[in-house]
């Protein structure tokens, strides 16, 4: 069974920290592609972090130095380390894999074509 589970999710004041975390199945942890993006109800979705050729990580300008993907390979786990929490990184956060070469346009609005999709974790961020 092809999946991808977030867990981590859930509601901080601004400054706060929170870990994300998406567990995959042995068919899903896989593509020159994989990290994560995130949505607010009304808007596009954006990408956030991600892996690229299984080691080079990728960030959004609005999260550098924030931010921290890292993934345990063992345990077919990736995770978004957030510090500094601000109220504007308040959405819907997925993690997705099997994306581009290069992971390309994943910062384009929308994404990028990515094979796997996880159901998301809500992140909420209060000022």
């Amino acid at each position: 069974d092809v999946q991808l589970v977030e867990s981590g999710g859930g509601s901080v004041q601004a400054g706060g920290s929170l870990r994300l975390s998406c567990e995959a199945s042995e068919d899903a942890y896989k593509g020159h592609c994989m990290g994560w993006f995130r949505q607010v109800p009304g808007k596009e979705r954006e990408g956030v972090a991600f892996f690229e050729s299984g080691w080079r990580t990728t960030y959004v300008e609005s999260v550098k130095g924030r931010f921290t993907i890292s993934q345990d390979d063992a345990k077919k786990t990736l995770y978004l380390q957030m510090n500094s929490l601000k109220p504007e990184d308040t959405a819907m956060y997925s993690c997705a894999t099997g994306g581009p070469r290069y992971c390309s346009g994943v910062y384009a609005p929308g994404g990028s074509f990515f094979g796997y999709w996880g159901q998301g974790t809500q992140v909420t961020v209060s000022s």
